[in-house]
C-alpha cells in the first residue's frame, strides 16, 4: 500500500503527542516570527495537521481556522485539548484553493511544514494572498531544501561523527522516502530555495525575515547528527 497522510494519520498523532524534538523544534521556531499577543488577530493555520501549531497560536489568543487536506488528521486535532484564551476551528479544506476561508479575513497565515506538501506553491501563494488582509503576514517553515533534498543521506566521516550527503538539490518535484517510520514516505514536494523565495516576490510579498534555527539541546538529544545543520528553513513574509 502507498502511504498518505490519511493513512499515516494515526500514527503521525501519537508521535507528536508522545514527544518529537523535532516536530517541538519547529513548532517554536515558527512562533518566533509571531508576535506574543495575538489577542484580537484572526490566524490561518494552512496545513494543520494534527494541530500542533494551530493549538500554539490559540494560546497566545488568536482566533485560528486551522484547515488540512487530510480528513483523518482534521478529525485528530478536533479531539486534541486547545487551550485558551484563543479559539481554535478545524476545517477539510485544500491548501492550493482555501474554500472555506473568506478574502481578506486573516491577518496572519501560518504553515508550519506544509508548503513543502502542496503540488503547486503558486496555487497556494495565490490562495493565500486572497485571503490575507491588506500588509498580512505569511509565516511558514520548509524542512531546509538543500539538506532535505530527495536521497540525501547520512554517512560517518573519518573522524567518526556523522555528516550529511546532499541528495539531488536540483531534481525538484515529489518524491517520497522510502523510510518506512519516516513522515515523508506520505510524499513530499522538493523545491530548491531560490524557488521558495522568487514565488514569494512574484505574488506580491516583501521578505521580513529568513531564518535558519540552530538545532536545540533536545533535538541533539535525541539526532546527534543534526547538530551544527539546521533541519528547517523560516521565512516571514509580508504583503506589499
Amino acid at each position: 500500500m502507498t502511504d498518505t497522510w490519511d493513512t499515516i494519520a494515526d500514527w503521525y498523532a501519537e508521535h507528536l503527542r508522545t514527544g518529537s524534538a523535532l516536530n517541538d523544534f519547529n513548532r517554536d521556531a515558527l512562533l518566533d516570527h509571531l508576535p506574543d499577543d495575538l489577542r484580537g488577530h484572526r490566524v490561518l493555520d494552512l496545513g494543520c495537521g494534527e494541530g500542533i501549531i494551530a493549538r500554539a497560536v490559540a494560546a497566545r489568543g488568536a482566533a485560528v481556522i486551522g484547515i488540512d487536506p487530510a480528513a483523518r488528521l482534521i478529525e485528530h486535532a478536533r479531539a486534541a485539548r486547545t487551550t485558551g484564551p484563543g479559539t481554535v476551528l478545524y476545517t477539510v479544506d485544500d491548501g492550493c484553493v482555501l474554500d472555506t476561508v473568506a478574502d481578506d479575513s486573516v491577518g496572519w497565515v501560518t504553515a508550519g511544514l506544509s508548503l513543502n506538501h502542496v503540488p503547486s506553491l503558486a496555487s497556494a501563494l495565490t490562495a493565500v494572498r486572497r485571503v490575507l488582509m491588506p500588509q498580512g503576514v505569511l509565516v511558514f517553515s520548509v524542512p531546509r531544501p538543500c539538506f532535505e533534498a530527495p536521497h540525501a543521506t547520512w554517512t560517518q566521516a573519518t573522524e567518526g561523527t556523522a555528516r550529511r550527503v546532499v541528495g539531488d538539490y536540483l531534481a525538484e518535484g515529489f518524491w517520497r522516502s522510502a523510510n518506512p517510520t519516516a513522515v515523508r514516505r506520505a510524499g513530499n514536494q522538493h523545491r530548491t530555495l531560490s524557488t521558495y523565495l522568487t514565488a514569494l516576490l512574484r505574488h506580491g510579498f516583501v521578505l521580513e525575515a529568513v531564518t535558519e534555527p540552530t538545532p536545540t539541546a533536545a533535538v541533539a538529544a535525541h539526532q546527534p547528527q543534526r547538530v551544527g545543520l539546521p533541519p528547517f528553513l523560516v521565512i516571514r513574509a509580508r504583503l506589499a
